[in-house]
């Protein structure tokens, strides 16, 4: 029997915190143009982390080098919005850099041209 104070643990999972908690209620990020594909790195100049909490401090990490939005959502096991809200706070710091802000949409005749190849095989 589990006691008053035990109510946040669970015995697989571990310390449970809800993803909202994680984010203080917000749903949308910030910066607007974050695509699952987007790259993001710390800067090399990062301002004091004392201020940030752990899951900020764990995307600093993460982020040592270059990795996509889906990536840092995986690795930390959060859901894609959490990562893309806490990644905004830290891009308003200037503690993170977005390298690849807009997924390449390749050309319609290119694909065209390799959907006729695929085709012709």
């Amino acid at each position: 029997m589990t006691s008053r104070e035990d109510w946040w643990y669970d015995e697989a999972a571990g310390p449970l915190v809800r993803p909202y908690a994680m984010v203080r209620g917000r749903t949308r990020p910030n910066a607007p143009d974050l695509h699952l594909v987007t790259q993001v790195r710390a800067s090399a100049f990062a301002s004091d982390q004392t201020s940030l909490t752990v899951e900020h401090r764990e995307i600093m990490a993460l982020c040592a080098r270059p990795l996509s939005i889906a990536e840092v959502a995986a690795y930390l096991d959060v859901p894609l919005i959490v990562v893309k809200v806490l990644l905004s706070d830290l891009i308003e710091r200037g503690d993170v850099l977005v390298q690849n802000s807009s997924p390449k949409v390749p050309d319609r005749n290119l694909l065209q041209a390799v959907l006729d190849g695929v085709r012709g095989i």
